[in-house]
């Protein structure tokens, strides 16, 4: 009974994500966010996950959700890795920064600390367009005084043989790629641990 209480008593991390923290395509506990929780357990972190992430969800999507996933879960961190949809459906930069600031204004004002994890569009959107994507993540997170999570796929979508690090459809990584996008999570993540 006393490791039940110590297991619900543990710090929640809430990761609110898309395809890229859902497993998308993947076997259960092959994503960063199962990693993740290994890795916290291996090093005697008592945090518990709750990945409330949904594949094809927008910073739209993820504002609408996450003042009932904060009331439910009371974090003590949150994780914030949506904008990649936004991009893939062409929504306009200026919502997907003001999405991405209410979220973390959301959080912040709920006693959680925040890190956002930034992406990156392919060059085929255009250099102004790509530039000011990734800067937005970069604005919010300055903005905020958030952590930031540079770029996500960094050492996968950006290698010479990133095909090879792709399911088929040429959006989400392999679960060989997992390990490496943890690795980019992880600096922000464990000055908030």
């Amino acid at each position: 009974m006393a490791g039940f209480a110590a297991a619900t008593e543990a710090p929640v991390l809430l990761v609110v994500g898309d395809s890229l923290s859902a497993e998308y395509g993947l076997k259960a506990g092959e994503g960063w966010v199962a990693l993740l929780q290994a890795r916290l357990a291996a090093q005697k972190k008592p945090y518990r996950i709750v990945n409330a992430s949904i594949s094809g969800d927008t910073t739209a999507g993820g504002r609408s959700r996450l003042g009932a996933a904060l009331r439910q879960h009371k974090p003590a961190i949150v994780i914030i890795e949506l904008g990649g949809n936004d991009a893939l459906r062409g929504l306009p930069l200026t919502s997907t920064r003001d999405n991405l600031l209410a979220m973390v204004g959301a959080a912040q004002q709920a006693g959680a600390k925040v890190v956002i994890a930034g992406m990156q569009v392919p060059p085929n959107y255009g250099t102004r367009y790509s530039d000011e994507f990734a800067g937005l993540f970069e604005q919010v997170a300055r903005q905020t005084q958030a952590r930031l999570v540079p770029f996500l796929l960094k050492g996968v979508a950006d290698r010479a043989d990133a095909t090879d690090w792709f399911q088929p459809d040429r959006i989400h990584p392999l679960a060989k790629a997992h390990p490496l996008m943890l690795d980019n999570v992880w600096p922000a993540l464990k000055p908030l641990l």
